[in-house]
């Protein structure tokens, strides 16, 4: 505080001492010269500014956070023993694609001149028209996606029919990994996905399974790499029938070069380290 905005705020509070008035009617009648002060000496001297609330998805229990934690240090140290232990990876997630889906803010922005106006755009909701999407991908590249049958959604009954779809597309676009037997496959822990039905389905069949740390999208590749990538090139755009939908979305999802799945797995390793311990 500077020492002239000091000396005025020290006579402020000099005044309310020696004067006669009752204290409420002091407050009352000084209030926004007191509040106009404050905001003075925060803004200008301070240099605090008000900051908005990032809204997250939920807040973790310490229990959860020790799981967390504890996930990446397994995940960092199995990446330290053997470099090359992510290309065994495959990595699976569902999600709904929708016949409108609007625009972000950032992606509604439009160049205008200095002095004009704001652009303005009415609120719109996703649209009810939709499409639950399944995809698994590793470093090198989309493994097997598929659409499910409209009114459908992923129970462990379906998840695990999907499952063995999963195994036939990794032999044939994976057959060193399918030869071998030497893929992990990685998912969160929905109740489709750590049904008996399906566990015992995995270790009939000796698949590993990579542990999620619960409600951690942040460290999920599908989450915070294809999904946002698939959906950015659809936002703002109509599809009127379910066929559309699925035509327009498969575009975006064969559209996305194996480099960009490489590059998420390495930021994936990154992500134990930061997200996790920083």
């Amino acid at each position: 505080m500077t020492p002239q905005r000091e000396q005025l705020f020290l006579n402020d509070i000099l005044d309310l001492k020696l004067a006669e008035f009752p204290l409420k009617m002091i407050l009352v009648k000084d209030a926004q010269n007191f509040i106009g002060l404050i905001k003075m000496i925060a803004t200008e001297d301070l240099r605090l500014k008000k900051t908005p609330a990032k809204f997250i998805p939920r807040f973790l229990t310490n229990e959860q956070k020790l799981c967390r934690l504890a996930t990446c240090e397994d995940m960092l140290e199995m990446t330290r023993t053997d470099p090359e232990w992510k290309d065994k990876i495959i990595t699976g997630d569902e999600t709904w694609v929708y016949g409108y889906d609007p625009e972000t803010k950032r992606q509604s922005a439009e160049w205008r001149g200095q002095g004009e106006p704001r652009p303005k755009k009415s609120r719109i909701l996703k649209s009810r028209n939709k499409v639950l999407l399944v995809t698994f991908l590793d470093n090198k590249g989309i493994v097997h996606h598929e659409y499910l049958p409209a009114g459908q959604t992923v129970i462990k009954e379906m998840y695990l029919s999907i499952l063995r779809r999963l195994r036939e597309a990794i032999r044939k676009k994976r057959p060193e990994k399918w030869t071998n037997g030497d893929w992990i496959l990685h998912h969160d822990n929905a109740r489709p996905h750590t049904a008996h039905l399906v566990t015992s389905f995995l270790a009939k069949n000796g698949t590993e399974i990579l542990p999620q740390p619960p409600y951690s999208p942040d460290i999920a590749p599908n989450d915070f790499f294809l999904f946002p990538k698939l959906k950015a090139v659809l936002k703002g755009r109509h599809f009127d029938t379910r066929e559309d939908i699925i035509e327009k979305s498969l575009l975006a999802l064969k559209s996305i070069p194996k480099e960009a799945c490489k590059n998420c797995f390495d930021n994936w390793e990154k992500r134990w380290r930061w997200k996790c311990f920083n």
